[in-house]
């Protein structure tokens, strides 16, 4: 008897082990059940950021309550988009806000690296304005970015003081990358370069306006040098190589918050690592 006990509570700690270790890589969804009065949806944005206005949405939380909001910055030029991360996010409560920087993908505006962090800027003060409509707890805004919208994410973290917490997910240090040109004619060889993007159709700019910027003002772009300020922010970096282990070294000497920073076997866009990406997006926002 005490035999057939001790095998049935062995395989009920073996249970909950595995699945405790599992967590990482499985999610259990559920339909939502809409809330009568204010259900989630979908609505389209238009956010005014210069003189142009931003294409983008934005997923609605279920509830009339104001929500935390997660902005989606997305990378150079977006084709990965990350929507499977946001609709994740939003059934646990979430808004999602994703739009597409000044002059790209159909929105007004003239596509430039500063611009996009600019655009991170206008589209918080837009949450503002409309806190109350679109039901946005705007104590409790997150900026998630990929790519290019990593660096977007810890360049736009220092120009908002009420923002405490960005992913950089895989971020372009687009600094680094230029650090060793000298010349125009090595500028643009380089930004030719189909690891560096090429001439996408959907940016409105030529690559000489693109990356002249990068050459004459290294210090901004180079995220080496933003460890000061983001020692007040709560930030994780995830990358799929340790080419920002230098930016990473340098956040977390002078992380004063909450600093993280893990190297992943996979690709640039966590193509075997959604689940686990999701995951550690959710472990972030709830902390």
């Amino acid at each position: 008897m005490r035999n057939s006990a001790t095998k049935i509570l062995f395989a009920i700690l073996l249970f909950v082990t595995t699945n405790i270790f599992a967590q990482n890589d499985s999610i259990v969804l559920r339909d939502l059940d809409w809330d009568k009065t204010s259900p989630a949806g979908f609505t389209e944005l238009f956010i005014p950021s210069g003189n142009s206005l931003l294409a983008g949405f934005i997923y609605r939380a279920n509830g009339a309550e104001k929500h935390p909001t997660l902005l989606l910055l997305h990378g150079y030029p977006g084709n990965e988009r990350n929507l499977d991360l946001a609709q994740v996010v939003r059934s646990h409560g979430w808004n999602v806000i994703y739009f597409d920087y000044r002059g790209s993908w159909g929105s007004q505006g003239k596509f430039s690296f500063t611009n996009c962090v600019e655009d991170v800027v206008n589209v918080y003060a837009f949450c503002k304005k409309y806190e109350d409509s679109l039901k946005i707890d705007t104590s409790d805004i997150v900026l998630f970015g990929h790519s290019m919208g990593g660096w977007v994410c810890l360049k736009a973290l220092q120009k908002l003081p009420s923002i405490k917490k960005g992913f950089a997910l895989s971020s372009w240090n687009i600094g680094n990358d230029f650090k060793k040109v000298t010349t125009e004619k090595e500028l643009l060889q380089l930004a030719n370069n189909p690891n560096t993007g090429g001439r996408y159709f959907v940016l409105n700019a030529s690559l000489k306006e693109l990356f002249s910027p990068v050459i004459s003002n290294r210090d901004y772009y180079n995220l080496i040098n933003d460890g000061n300020a983001l020692a007040g922010k709560q930030i994780i970096m995830l990358d799929e190589h340790p080419g920002n282990k230098q930016v990473a070294a340098a956040i977390r000497n002078a992380n004063k918050a909450y600093f993280d920073y893990q190297v992943w076997q996979t690709d640039h866009p966590f193509t075997n690592k959604r689940v686990s990406l999701i995951n550690k997006v959710l472990e972030f926002l709830e902390r």
